[in-house]
């Protein structure tokens, strides 16, 4: 699910590049990466403060622990479902519903019900790899909140899985939904080239925000651990989809876009 939402950060970090002057291609993608993440470190800590809040609150306050033990049991009660269905919400429906309300003026488009079909089914199964990703981790390393397995479980998590599935996963399921869904077009695009130039500036964006939320993540009981995670990733996609739209506008506004970036544009708005 990150996958999509952080390549937000990338297309981000474009725009900031073209406003001041710069071009994507002037830059390595360390730096591309190292740009999105400077560009997007104040909303990164107000959601990092937020989430630490929690957790000092699951810890401290009675009445906190209380009701995330119950969000915890509704979670383990409906299992898959849950997982499935807020998966969806929150990669798929409530960005598209932001969009519509706060940039397309309210009106419905058919391109919304199109990347609605794509989307859900898409972040739907992404998601229930997370939720069996922190179940698989919670087996081998322990379900206990200790600095060694939180850290063991941050690394594989966001150097294992985040670079060998979540970013690969949402990049070029993207681009072979941008290409018209045809794998002709999306072969040429599986080499190391392509994953460097486009992944890796996501990987170090993706490291800069998701690194401390995880550590809050994993320090909580398993059963929170996915709800507390797609709560996380619905404020990010607001704030993410709130800022690439408003910043695509202006600098289409100011100025012609080059080819390379008015694919990102229509990779965004897809």
């Amino acid at each position: 699910m990150r996958g999509s939402v952080d390549a937000k950060l990338y297309l981000y970090s474009v725009f900031a590049l073209k406003r001041c002057g710069g071009s994507p291609g002037q830059r390595t993608p360390w730096l591309i990466g190292w740009e999105a993440a400077k560009a997007n470190a104040a909303p990164a800590f107000v959601l990092q403060s937020m989430m630490l809040a929690i957790l000092l609150a699951y810890y401290f306050h009675p009445p906190s622990a209380a009701f995330l033990n119950a969000l915890a049991g509704f979670k383990e009660r409906h299992g898959l479902a849950f997982v499935l269905i807020a998966s969806a919400i929150v990669g798929a429906i409530l960005p598209e519903l932001f969009v519509i309300v706060f940039f397309q003026r309210g009106r419905i488009q058919l391109q919304n019900a199109r990347n609605s079909i794509f989307n859900a089914p898409f972040w739907a199964f992404d998601g229930f790899l997370v939720n069996l990703m922190y179940r698989g981790l919670a087996e081998w390393l322990g379900d206990r909140t200790s600095v060694p397995i939180v850290a063991a479980k941050i690394c594989l998590d966001q150097f294992g899985y985040n670079p060998l599935f979540a970013t690969p996963y949402g990049i070029w399921g993207y681009a072979w939904k941008n290409s018209g869904y045809s794998f002709a077009k999306l072969r040429p695009l599986l080499t190391w080239q392509y994953y460097r130039e486009h992944a890796l500036p996501v990987l170090i964006a993706t490291w800069a925000v998701w690194i401390p939320l995880m550590a809050v993540i994993y320090s909580l009981p398993l059963a929170l651990q996915f709800p507390l995670f797609a709560l996380a990733l619905a404020f990010w996609v607001l704030m993410m989809t709130y800022m690439t739209n408003r910043f695509a506008g202006k600098i289409e506004a100011d100025a012609e876009l080059p080819i390379s970036v008015v694919g990102d544009v229509e990779e965004l708005n897809s």
